[in-house]
């Protein structure tokens, strides 16, 4: 042990291990390091295991899913529904994502996640579209724009809730409007597009949201395409690659693409 640790101190250029009274505590590069390992590990034991014949009755596994608010209200239940039929022993967790990150993905604790790729999703994680997603507007029942042709004019009149998670004014909404020489007063930004929904639930706002993501959240509310072109946005599913070979993610992955997007072919 003594001289592998010499080895590993003269390969790394760090004493990894240093004395602490009685006993040896790791340095932080160390530590990095041990996080590191691991995770090369895992891929390393991924591509060694041996293939094996899935037995879907017999699998007792927790798969962690991570999506935004609208997922689980459109698309939970058919998940659980098929799953519970082809794995009774498999449960669905499902986590809210405040955020793009891709630390689940890589340290585990998520074994898929959907939405939209940002700049700061991992280079190494493997995507696989699901579907498109258009915006459409959305307002109470009884509310002015309910009635009659929506114009882009009308719909820029009005007053709007925004949505954003780090509480930007502009958006991809905006920059749309101001291609045909129209501007929206937003007089509300919220960071989900469920809270979006109550607001013009409550009030005369006006909510942009994605149309499939949101289809149960805007029950009871008049739904009416936006009068311009406006943006449209690729909801992709999401996976670290030492899962690749796993027999039973891959069953989960060709489950949620089915469910979520249709036959969209598995990986």
């Amino acid at each position: 042990m003594s001289r592998a640790l010499a080895r590993l101190r003269e390969t790394t250029g760090d004493p990894l291990l240093v004395r602490a009274g009685r006993g040896l505590v790791p340095t932080p590069r160390a530590l990095e390091l041990r996080e590191r390992v691991g995770q090369l590990v895992q891929e390393v034991e991924a591509v060694l295991r041996p293939a094996e014949q899935l037995d879907l009755k017999r699998l007792v596994r927790t798969f962690t899913l991570r999506a935004r608010e609208g997922f689980v209200e459109n698309f939970g239940a058919k998940l659980v529904a098929r799953a519970g039929r082809e794995a009774p022993g498999v449960r669905l967790c499902f986590v809210q994502k405040p955020d793009k990150e891709s630390t689940g993905l890589r340290e585990g604790s998520v074994d898929l996640e959907t939405g939209v790729v940002g700049t700061v999703t991992g280079p190494e994680i493997r995507v696989q579209a699901l579907f498109r997603d258009s915006f459409v507007g959305v307002v109470r029942k009884g509310h002015a724009l309910s009635k009659g042709k929506v114009t882009a004019a009308r719909y820029a009149a009005g007053r709007h809730v925004g949505v954003s998670r780090r509480g930007r004014e502009q958006g991809p909404i905006d920059e749309a409007l101001q291609a045909i020489g129209q501007e929206r007063k937003t007089a509300a930004i919220v960071g989900e597009f469920a809270s979006a929904l109550a607001l013009a639930r409550a009030s005369d706002l006006i909510a942009s949201v994605p149309e499939r993501q949101t289809g149960v959240l805007r029950s009871g509310l008049f739904t009416f395409p936006l009068p311009f072109e406006a943006p449209e946005v690729t909801i992709s599913l999401m996976w670290h690659p030492r899962m690749d070979a796993d027999a039973g993610h891959r069953w989960m992955r060709g489950v949620v693409l089915d469910v979520c997007g249709g036959k969209a072919g598995r990986p």
